[in-house]
């Protein structure tokens, strides 16, 4: 740390009944008041130097032989005017980072400029901040941190501005140049400290983040107005800037020990607080997807959520998880509410998805371009189109990842239902919703949608027969695998209709399997067929309030409505025009399906007592 010394004279400073006085042979002719504080001193060596006080003597002439004059609300208290009076005798200073900002405003209140003296306290002070303390890392820390005890003075006099500004430079410069780094040498990665004369320089600077743990300590005002100066440099990678927002929230932000602190806040002043501070780090998020990770955005969006931030800034938060949500994980997915109407956040994660689904690349990898192979076309093939097949190429990879992405989140949004589940006040209509803004090709199995539809039934006991089925329409029992099948032919929470579908297809794929494809039933064979067209054709457009056009699979977003099949299939008449399942179970014709091979057993037996169960449910 740099420092500086002023004066040459010994401290003659003394304290006698509660007074403040200098010794001198000539008797005291000036008693200044400062905080309840009495100071005797002399008129010429103050008011050579001090314009203020000239000017009050000069206004009210006192012939009594001590003048008085009083000094109220004095920057820096009794301690910056004893420095400025110390300076006036020649006495000897010391002036340092801590305390140069206090000394700096109290030399301003008394006005010791160059107009009273050449040469005087503010012209030497402004010199070693300038020269000396904003020119160190530490320092500059140092200072800006100072400035907010005199915020108002600080900024008229440019301090906090060129604090900031000269942080923001050492940030953009190369680590090796900065004097000092706070963080390492608490690390023990940098040296001692910087002396008076200047401090050494960093070697093996390994980390280019290396300010951020520093910057971290100043206040919200200061540090976002310390961050915005770092970002317009353009130097600092955005991945950086990230970082640096991940350790400053880590720092500052409530975590669950201070969460009973929030709910027992009864004046609003901590929860005010921490939600200024979360809207700050919002507002400085990067632009640049992938600058900070999905976990701490949605570390970010629950403490919005508890803080009952603005909604701008939770939609700005659900936007940018939304960007990267084929990166979240279950566990932070789940939000509590802030409501007591169900459990989770589940609108949030609406939002999030509908964030998701607007990106626009939601179309499966795509198929070259078909191209004639004559000679003469090879031939006349130009430059340009060898460009158009390079771009395609590279927009074929981008599809693949896109795609790839869209499996992630379809598995994401399978474990996030499971969960949700759960909750008994959860309604249907959002279950329906969540799990319908999946396209069929995202899922490659639907095993977890069955298990989280299977939850939600066994918690929901009240649901009706069509609440059931409008669940259970979204499932394809043509994607479930051995294990979800057994469990879903002898589940009793199951619409009818679907444990039929469950026992058709694991009774078709058998017979699939051992070539004898031409003993099934025309029923089932059609059933096949009609399942192996949909499966090949993409999710029509689902009826939403945003629509992306030129995507043939439509993600949907929240209050969608499940779209209404044209397929003249068995499997549909079944789940759309609710045909009489005693019907059913008749019309399939038992002595058909003796030509299937019986595997497995226990499914096929299971269908035997469809009948039964029908009787019973119409009853």
């Amino acid at each position: 740390m740099k420092f500086m010394k002023l004066g040459s004279k010994p401290d003659t400073f003394y304290t006698a009944e509660a007074v403040r006085s200098v010794s001198s042979e000539v008797s005291s002719d000036l008693i200044i008041q400062v905080e309840g504080h009495r100071y005797l001193l002399h008129k010429f060596p103050l008011l050579s130097k001090c314009l203020r006080l000239q000017k009050v003597c000069a206004e009210s002439p006192d012939s009594s032989p001590r003048q008085i004059i009083q000094l109220p609300e004095f920057p820096g208290g009794i301690e910056s005017f004893e420095l400025c009076a110390k300076f006036c005798y020649g006495i000897t200073i010391t002036l340092s980072a801590h305390n140069i900002i206090a000394t700096r405003c109290a030399a301003e209140y008394l006005q010791m400029t160059e107009e009273a003296e050449k040469g005087n306290l503010i012209y030497k002070l402004e010199i070693f901040l300038n020269s000396c303390i904003l020119h160190g890392w530490k320092d500059a820390i140092l200072t800006l941190q100072s400035t907010k005890a005199f915020p108002s003075w600080s900024e008229e006099l440019g301090i906090t501005s060129r604090s900031i500004e000269a942080i923001a430079l050492r940030v953009l410069t190369h680590p090796s140049k900065i004097n000092l780094s706070r963080s390492y040498s608490r690390r023990g990665g940098g040296n001692g400290g910087d002396g008076g004369g200047g401090g050494g320089e960093h070697k093996n600077v390994s980390s280019k983040g290396w300010w951020a743990e520093d910057v971290a300590d100043l206040g919200i005002d200061l540090y976002w107005r310390t961050m915005i100066a770092v970002k317009s440099g353009g130097r600092v990678p955005s991945n950086l800037i990230g970082e640096a927002l991940q350790i400053y929230a880590s720092k500052w932000l409530p975590t669950k020990t201070v969460i009973p602190d929030i709910d027992s806040d009864k004046t609003g002043e901590k929860t005010s607080k921490y939600r200024l501070l979360l809207e700050s780090i919002v507002s400085l998020l990067p632009s640049e997807k992938g600058s900070v990770s999905c976990s701490f955005l949605l570390k970010l969006l629950r403490a919005a959520n508890l803080l009952k931030a603005s909604p701008s800034s939770k939609m700005e938060l659900a936007r940018r998880v939304g960007l990267q949500l084929d990166e979240a994980n279950v566990k932070d997915l789940l939000i509590p509410s802030s409501l007591s109407e169900t459990r989770y956040d589940v609108d949030i994660f609406m939002s999030i998805l509908e964030q998701f689904v607007s990106q626009g690349q939601l179309s499966p990898p795509t198929s070259p371009p078909r191209r004639t192979k004559g000679r003469f076309e090879r031939r006349r093939r130009s430059r340009s189109a060898e460009n158009i097949d390079i771009d395609f190429q590279e927009s074929r990879r981008s599809s693949s990842a896109s795609h790839s992405s869209k499996l992630k989140v379809a598995k994401l949004v399978d474990r996030y239902l499971q969960e949700i589940a759960y909750d008994p006040k959860l309604p249907i209509s959002k279950m329906i919703a969540i799990a319908e803004a999946i396209p069929g090709f995202a899922r490659i199995d639907h095993d977890d949608l069955y298990k989280a539809i299977d939850t939600y039934l066994k918690t929901h006991l009240e649901l009706t027969k069509s609440e059931r089925k409008r669940l259970c329409r979204v499932l394809d029992c043509k994607k479930l695998s051995m294990e979800a099948c057994m469990h879903a032919a002898q589940n009793e929470l199951l619409p009818l209709r679907v444990v039929v579908q469950v026992l058709f297809f694991e009774q078709a794929r058998s017979a699939m399997a051992g070539g004898k494809v031409t003993d099934l039933p025309a029923d089932i064979k059609a059933l096949l067929a009609a399942q192996d067209d949909d499966s090949s054709r993409p999710n029509a457009a689902l009826s939403t309030t945003t629509t992306i056009p030129g995507t043939d699979d439509q993600w949907s977003v929240s209050g969608i409505k499940s779209p209404k099949s044209k397929l003249s299939t068995l499997k549909m008449k079944l789940a759309e025009d609710d045909l009489d399942e005693n019907c059913i179970a008749k019309g399939l014709k038992f002595k058909n399906l003796c030509s299937i091979p019986t595997r497995p057993k226990r499914m096929f037996s299971k269908l035997l007592s469809i009948n039964n169960r029908s009787v019973t449910e119409k009853n």
